[in-house]
């Protein structure tokens, strides 16, 4: 019986199912070698990793030169501003560690002493935060007033906690 299945002719049906296979090999080599290619190459160049001043500061030389987001908030009268030049420097804490900062442009409008910020840019063999890119971190809480309440009182208060700056 082994030398009946020797001679038997290929069929077409056969010729389908084995292409259809080496198809699908190819296929799924090509899409693993793409996905390997993210995780490895491609997609770790372009990581930005959040940090506090503290977790930047223990990175040491690794901080160096690399993109990055630190995080935390504008120590009270640390901040110059210098409209014409558009130059901006700052200090930024965690509580724990200070990191100096420049950015470039004008600031967000809510940008004041004690605001928390997230700055994006690349830390500097110096010790100078370089910021491409300056947000503001705020409550985005919105709280209708009691009964009772003018909303215009409200915004007195408001106004009066952001001149303060």
């Amino acid at each position: 019986m082994a030398d009946a299945n020797v001679n038997e002719p290929i069929t077409p049906r056969k010729r389908r199912s084995s292409g259809k296979r080496a198809g699908l090999i190819i296929g799924l080599v090509v899409i693993l070698s793409g996905f390997g290619y993210l995780v490895y190459g491609g997609l770790g160049e372009n990581l930005v990793y959040f940090l506090t001043p503290q977790e930047l500061l223990a990175k040491g030389t690794r901080a160096f030169d690399v993109p990055l987001r630190l995080g935390g908030q504008v120590v009270p009268g640390s901040v110059q501003w210098n409209a014409q030049t558009l130059d901006l420097r700052f200090k930024v804490t965690d509580g724990v560690k200070t990191i100096d900062v420049r950015s470039h442009g004008s600031p967000p409008q809510m940008f004041r002493d004690g605001i928390g910020v997230v700055v994006e840019g690349r830390f500097a063999k110096g010790g100078l935060f370089e910021s491409t890119n300056l947000m503001i971190r705020h409550s985005n809480e919105y709280r209708p007033p009691k009964d009772g309440h003018m909303p215009a009182e409200m915004y007195k208060s408001l106004i009066k906690g952001s001149s303060a700056t």
